[in-house]
C-alpha cells in the first residue's frame, strides 16, 4: 500500500510490489499526484485487481498482474480526470476511452510503452459487457437504455433492468412487457 499524508504534514511513500520496475512508476505517480489538488490524498494499494475508487482516493492494482503498469496508468488516468461514475453505459465508454488516452500520454512521458493492442482489448470486454446488458432477456434483439440500469427493447416492447456486474455475474431482470 502506498499513501501519502504522515503526522509531520510531509508527504510518506510506503509500497508494496514483488515486481520492482513497478517501485519507480509508483514514486512518479505519487510525485505528479502533488501537482492535483484533488489527488492530496491519493492512496495506492496492491490488491488483485486494478480499479479506480472515487470515493476514496484510492488506486487498486494488481502489482502481479499481466501490463501492471499500463492498468496502473490507466486508474491513475481515471483519477487525474476526476472520474466519480456513470449514469449511461455510453458514459461508461467514454470515461474508460478517456482514461487510457491519458495513460497513453503518460507513458510516453515516463517512457512506458502501452501497446494499442492492450487498449483495445481492455475497450473491448467493456463494449462486450455493454452489449450483453443491452440484449433483450425475451427476444434477444438488442434494446436502448433509458435510464441507469433499465432498457427497452423495440422489437417486443419488454422493459428490463441490470446490475451494475463489472465484477459479478450480469443479470437482466424482466420489470414489464
Amino acid at each position: 500500500m502506498l499513501n501519502r499524508g504522515g503526522k509531520s504534514g510531509r508527504p510518506t511513500i510506503q509500497y508494496q510490489s514483488s515486481d520492482p520496475s513497478l517501485s519507480p512508476l509508483l514514486k512518479h505517480i505519487m510525485r505528479d499526484s502533488r501537482r492535483h489538488p484533488h489527488l492530496a490524498l491519493l492512496t495506492l494499494q496492491a490488491k488483485e485487481t486494478f480499479l479506480w475508487n472515487y470515493p476514496t482516493c484510492t488506486i487498486v492494482y494488481n502489482p502481479n498482474g499481466p501490463d501492471a503498469a499500463p492498468h496502473l496508468l490507466h486508474e491513475y488516468g481515471h483519477a487525474l480526470l476526476q472520474h466519480a461514475g456513470y449514469s449511461r453505459d455510453v458514459e461508461l465508454i467514454a470515461m474508460e476511452r478517456a482514461a487510457w488516452d491519458q495513460a497513453l500520454i503518460l507513458g510516453w512521458r515516463w517512457n512506458i510503452p502501452i501497446s494499442d493492442n492492450l487498449v483495445e482489448s481492455a475497450l473491448d470486454t467493456y463494449r462486450d459487457w455493454l452489449h450483453a446488458r443491452s440484449l433483450c432477456p425475451r427476444c434477444g434483439a438488442t434494446g436502448i437504455q433509458r435510464v441507469n440500469g433499465i432498457y427497452n427493447c423495440l422489437a417486443c416492447y419488454t422493459q428490463w433492468r441490470t446490475n451494475a456486474a463489472t465484477t459479478c455475474r450480469l443479470r437482466r431482470r424482466v420489470i414489464a412487457s
